[in-house]
């Protein structure tokens, strides 16, 4: 025995003592078991983690009768404003070239109209215009169509986002810049032998149709609500806010488009480095007169065709929800 231990065993004396006590106590910690932690979610983690689990559903009610819905609404408006845009187009075209007058274009392609239809409903112009105005609207209603299949939205359901604006500007403007190279190469200077068009044009031509793309689809639905909130009774009685804003966006912004257009049309029909000021002179000098035109143009193409579009289509689609 030495110092109250025998043979590693304590006393019950030095068992008591305060030392004793705490070696004991610090054994016992380091010893138990420790009981997990245990996680707590906050209320969005929770909600987050709902949704995860939630299996996606989406809009598939009679998919393939609306999306040929979205075809004959597209064609319908396209084949009804395909003559007087054609007539239009070419007449500015003539114009700019110098190959006629616009009024004197105007009044040979209306007297071929009336007289024998059957030339300009089968011609290349026609074709080219029911393509870029069919083709426009179609790629707007389908985007419409999978955002309300994907989004488990009505049928009825119409975008005015940013997907929007990309996809018609897309179409519309790889069709436009097709048929404007057709269309310079038809109704070019007189004498001139048909040459391709420059990246210049190409880039004003794309400038052009983004501006009016943006105004004909994204400004109505933002518009609309606005005009029928300010508009009397009376007006309302004959014309919903949303159809004036489909007629007056895409025809205000011709203003600004229509310079933009000429130049185009000017960079092809004087090749050659000129300056900007001849250049500016010739875009002036046509400037009040083709931007006229273009209204008168733009009016049944996004005015007259848009609603037709979206009237048609949504009726079809009320059928088929």
């Amino acid at each position: 025995m030495k110092d109250g231990t025998l043979d590693g065993l304590q006393t019950p004396a030095v068992q008591g003592s305060p030392l004793a006590k705490a070696q004991l106590a610090l054994a016992t910690a380091t010893t138990a078991p420790v009981a997990p932690r245990q996680q707590v979610l906050s209320p969005m983690a929770t909600v987050a983690d709902a949704k995860k689990d939630e299996p996606r559903i989406w809009n598939t009610k009679n998919l393939s009768l609306r999306l040929c819905a979205d075809a004959v609404s597209a064609a319908s408006a396209a084949v009804l404003v395909a003559p007087i845009i054609s007539i239009i187009d070419r007449s500015i075209m003539e114009n700019a070239s110098g190959r006629q007058t616009l009024g004197a274009s105007l009044r040979s392609s209306l007297s071929s109209l009336l007289l024998r239809p059957q030339t300009l409903l089968l011609s290349k112009p026609f074709a080219l215009i029911f393509m870029l105005y069919g083709g426009t609207y179609l790629t707007a209603n389908t985007l419409d169509t999978a955002t309300s299949t994907v989004q488990n939205k009505p049928a009825t359901h119409v975008t005015s986002g940013t997907a929007k604006f990309a996809a018609s500007s897309a179409a519309n403007i790889g069709l436009c810049i097709y048929k404007d190279q057709v269309f310079v190469r038809l109704f070019g200077p007189p004498g001139d032998i048909p040459r391709p068009v420059t990246l210049p044009s190409y880039a004003l031509f794309a400038a052009r149709d983004c501006l009016t793309i943006f105004a004909s689809f994204n400004v109505p639905p933002l518009l609309g609500p606005v005009l029928t909130a300010h508009a009397g009774e009376k007006i309302q009685k004959y014309m919903s806010g949303q159809t004036l804003a489909q007629f007056l966006a895409p025809a205000a912004v011709q203003f600004a488009s229509t310079p933009v257009h000429l130049l185009g049309l000017d960079i092809y029909n004087r090749e050659g480095r000129l300056g900007w000021r001849d250049r500016w002179a010739a875009v002036r000098k046509n400037w009040a007169i083709s931007t006229a035109a273009r209204i008168c143009r733009i009016v049944p193409a996004f005015g007259v065709g848009g609603v037709v579009n979206v009237k048609m289509r949504r009726g079809l689609m009320e059928r088929l929800a």
